[in-house]
């Protein structure tokens, strides 16, 4: 076999059209399937227009550098400390083909794909990689598994598209036990659709695209689509309580989970019941957002709806982010906010009309100079429904708008948004690569309270970074609305410091976490808990809160094998 070019792991993974499964030189054993990509030629010049490398660069007083990852031959990975005893156990129950520790798979399977994450990665350290990595195919098998582990003193962390930006697997364990990673990919089928209760039961390693694909035979849909669509499994959105995009009209994915199994070290607990049910508190919200630290997740049973007969995205702009805020708090008072909501502030309107390009962004850009708006804040909303519903919500939305000053732009920027929607996980590669600091922050807060918490974080992460030596882009939207408020997704840009990349990102977090807390804003909107937030948890639901999720730790994972070191605050 020819040799392959250099292979690097990237960040949030490959295009579809560049998944692979790699294989290795003809002398060496082939390794696992995995987000693992083959070097691509295009560098920055080919994703970004030269308007928006220049903003970059006029904005941040940074010039890019080529600093790519290092190749997966060079990064470091101890031997698996797997005891013979314990893979001997593993391979008993789930056969040989179900446990790997050979060096690619590990570390296919090492961290998640938050910045920090991705720094260690690209350096070459894949210290929080798994000793070993194991498939179960079943209920059954996982609770075994467990079992196994808590006996056998093995720390487990389920794996399902390994897209946490928050550390959900890379935990410690103050023991310093071994660690199995359990990828759920064998569990990933329809079990199945109940079309007259609306309801799909499914595997937890299903992907957001396969069940669309499964639903679309029934004329259903789900309609959960995160940026982490494509590679984000349904049993990570529920240990996440995620949201996606177009949450704001089908809602958060713990609205969706109309029941679920999880098996633990202790047992098998069967929570929900549909359509719902009054036997005392309900314990699937015990599940749902545990991050993997009460057990495994192994069969969720969802709501689905009807596929829409309708699509209209369109494109707004308001002349200022106090207007667009204000209008869409209106739109929520009278239950008018549309399915899909995404107001940008002046910073991110501005870097993304720049990062457009061709003819439509030009034209753009001069009808808003036509309009006296400069560049304003750019909204896009969009339905989906019977058509007779679609368009009479848009013309009542509509009315709402121009009354706050908005103007509408057209269809043609909706249908942009769409098309891009997952376009920006892949573009954070190629900034890396060119010496820049890359990450994203959320939060939620009251309508009240939301002005004073976006001026918190801007301030706070642009005052860290500057003390820091580094000037920093601060781009922040609305993507999620509510009848009481708001979420606000912040990213940030910045020269990076190569001497101290880590320490320069956690001194900015740490800053704009304490900022939008004090503000009145919560933890975490949808990222999840992790390691990164959980210093933090007992500020969101108190000494007490933690005691009792400790408490009901304890009872169903005595031997604290589940994920130690994420969610729970030390």
């Amino acid at each position: 076999m020819a040799e392959l070019p250099e292979l690097t792991i990237q960040g949030w993974g490959p295009s579809a059209a560049r998944i692979a499964t790699v294989a290795a030189r003809e002398d060496a054993d082939s390794p696992d399937e995995g987000v693992l990509e083959l070097r691509p030629d295009s560098d920055l010049r080919t994703v970004l227009p030269k308007a928006a490398r220049k903003h970059l660069s006029r904005e941040l007083g940074w010039t890019p550098r080529s600093t790519p990852p290092v190749p997966v031959r060079e990064i470091e990975l101890a031997p698996s400390r797997l005891p013979a005893q314990a893979r001997a156990r593993f391979v008993a129950l789930l056969g040989e083909e179900s446990v790997a520790d050979d060096r690619l798979t590990r570390l296919v399977h090492a961290g998640g794909k938050s910045y920090l994450d991705l720094l260690r990665r690209r350096g070459g350290d894949a210290s929080d990689a798994p000793d070993a990595v194991l498939t179960p195919g079943s209920t059954e098998d996982v609770a075994a598994l467990l079992h196994a582990c808590s006996e056998l003193g093995v720390v487990v962390v389920p794996f399902g598209g390994g897209t946490s930006v928050v550390g959900g697997l890379s935990g410690t364990d103050a023991d310093d036990r071994p660690v199995v990673a359990v990828d759920l990919r064998r569990m990933s089928t329809v079990h199945s659709i109940d079309v007259p209760s609306s309801l799909v039961t499914v595997g937890p390693g299903m992907r957001g695209p396969a069940l669309e694909d499964a639903l679309a035979q029934e004329g259903l849909t789900f309609g959960h689509l995160p940026q982490s669509w494509e590679f984000a499994t349904l049993g990570g959105y529920a240990a996440t309580r995620s949201a996606g995009q177009s949450s704001t009209g089908v809602g958060r994915f713990d609205d969706l989970v109309a029941g679920l199994t999880l098996a633990t070290p202790s047992g098998v607990l069967e929570l929900g019941a549909p359509p719902a049910s009054a036997a005392g508190p309900d314990l699937l919200g015990l599940a749902l957002g545990s991050e993997g630290t009460l057990g495994i997740i192994t069969e969720l049973r969802l709501r689905v709806r009807p596929r829409p007969r309708a699509t209209h995205y369109e494109g707004w702009s308001f002349r200022s982010w106090a207007a667009g805020l204000a209008t869409l708090q209106r739109l929520a008072r009278h239950d008018l906010l549309p399915d899909v909501i995404r107001l940008s502030d002046p910073d991110e309107t501005r870097a993304n009309l720049r990062q457009a390009g061709g003819a439509g962004a030009r034209a753009l850009r001069g009808t808003l100079r036509a309009r006296r708006r400069g560049e304003g804040c750019l909204l896009v909303v969009g339905w989906e429904g019977l058509p007779t519903i679609v368009r009479a919500r848009r013309s009542a939305t509509a009315s709402v708008l121009r009354d706050g000053g908005a103007a509408r732009l057209g269809r043609r920027v909706g249908q942009s948004w769409v098309r891009h929607r997952f376009a920006a996980p892949y573009l954070r590669d190629r900034l890396l690569d060119a010496g820049l600091l890359v990450e994203t922050l959320e939060t939620a807060a009251t309508w009240t309270a939301l002005p004073a918490v976006y001026d918190a974080v801007r301030r706070a992460l642009q005052t860290s970074l500057t003390r820091q030596g580094r000037r920093p882009l601060i781009m922040t939207h609305v993507s999620h609305g509510y009848a009481t408020g708001a979420s606000l997704y912040v990213t940030v840009l910045a020269d990076r410091d190569d001497d101290l990349p880590i320490q320069q990102w956690l001194t900015a977090k740490r800053a704009a976490t304490d900022a939008l807390l004090a503000a009145g804003g919560t933890l975490t909107h949808h990222h999840a808990v992790g390691v990164d937030h959980r210093p933090w948890l007992a500020q969101e639901i108190g000494p007490l809160g933690v005691d009792v999720l400790r408490a009901v730790k304890q009872r169903l994972d005595p031997r604290g094998i589940c994920n130690p070191g994420v969610l729970l605050p030390d």
